[in-house]
């Protein structure tokens, strides 16, 4: 028995990815829940307009963070910050004793319900009015961003196993020797996969439209863009995934590592505002954080591309590196199987002399 045990160590040892999910996995674990599993949102960010918004800005609870203070701006003004992301809350003060109104951006669910309870409590100071998602439900919040947690899905665990089945199969050599390029190869791998994920994404859209009644209020064409700039980077983190691992076991394993993290810190759980500065940082280099901001800001807010370029951008990047980082990997692996160019036959007057 001794000697199974034994035996059974040393091949752990030499098992360095399922050594690396024992030990890694735990500590993610630990650092997600002790740090950001936490639905309290502790600040607000604020704007007040109107012409008393010099008055009210200085009377504002603490949990109001104050950020701009516009006395010329109004009502619009204040629509348009809500709908660019730039507010969770807009104070707009009028004129003489009326009381000022709280636009509430329902989109961000959890400092919604924050913020309704704190102008709740203000005494009638404040009349609550609740934008984008006026009843608070959660499902007009989860269905845009379990979308991207598809496309993650398909773009990082299916990819990787199909690829390595592959080549478990042998199937990917016998391709390697035959009068391939290997970008056609890799195309024919990857394109479907990409066209599979947009399929998933066009059901799962319309069923939650449908369904839930949540509305689409935003450019579709924007949303296009920025799904398939999501969807090239998993896609682009499956094919690394699979040049790297010799059996499904492994990519399963190296895919559920990646996984996790977005499934946790994306925001799509957890607010971003609630979690630690040092665990939050890992949120912003995941792409389904990005993804989801398109999603919400595109489905509920109606948010132009002015107000999510910076998504989109950071996802083309993403996108660029990661997937051309795969491919590169995934050519080098398959070079050695390439048959090599044949040699151009001599002349005739070459063979004479």
């Amino acid at each position: 028995m001794w000697a199974m045990v034994l035996k059974e160590f040393l091949e752990l040892r030499r098992d360095r990815r399922t050594m690396a999910l024992i030990i890694m996995l735990p500590l993610v674990l630990l650092v997600v829940f002790g740090y950001a599993a936490s639905f309290n949102v502790k600040s607000l960010h604020t704007e007040v307009v109107g012409p008393q918004a010099s008055q009210v800005a200085g009377k504002l609870p603490a949990m109001f963070e104050v950020t701009k203070v516009d006395p010329g701006a109004g009502e619009r003004q204040g629509h348009d910050a809500l709908r660019d992301d730039k507010a969770d809350v807009v104070i707009v003060t009028g004129a003489g004793a009326s009381p000022a109104t709280a636009m509430i951006n329902g989109a961000n669910l959890f400092a919604a319900q924050q913020a309704v309870a704190v102008v709740g409590r203000s005494g009638g100071a404040m009349k609550p009015e609740v934008l984008f998602n006026p009843q608070l439900k959660t499902s007009w919040v989860m269905v845009p961003a379990i979308i991207g947690l598809i496309l993650a899905f398909i773009g990082t665990i299916i990819t990787s196993l199909g690829l390595v089945r592959e080549r478990q199969s042998g199937t990917l050599e016998q391709l390697a020797v035959m009068p391939f390029r290997p970008s056609d190869v890799i195309a024919g791998k990857i394109i479907p996969y990409f066209l599979l994920a947009a399929l998933d994404m066009l059901i799962v859209t319309v069923l939650g439209v449908l369904l839930f009644g949540v509305p689409f209020a935003g450019n579709v064409l924007v949303f296009v863009v920025g799904a398939a700039l999501f969807l090239f980077v998993v896609l682009g983190i499956g094919v690394f995934i699979s040049t790297v691992s010799q059996n499904q076991g492994q990519a399963m394993q190296l895919a559920m590592m990646v996984m996790m993290p977005q499934i946790l810190l994306s925001g799509m759980i957890f607010p971003l505002s609630s979690m630690a500065a040092g665990v939050r940082w890992i949120a912003y280099v995941l792409p389904l954080t990005w993804f989801a901001k398109i999603s919400i800001g595109v489905m509920l807010r109606g948010a132009t591309v002015s107000s999510l370029w910076l998504s989109l951008l950071i996802l083309a990047v993403m996108a660029v590196v990661v997937f051309s980082a795969a491919v590169a990997r995934f050519r080098r692996d398959l070079a050695p199987n390439m048959p090599a160019a044949a040699a151009p036959e001599p002349s005739a007057s070459a063979a004479q002399a």
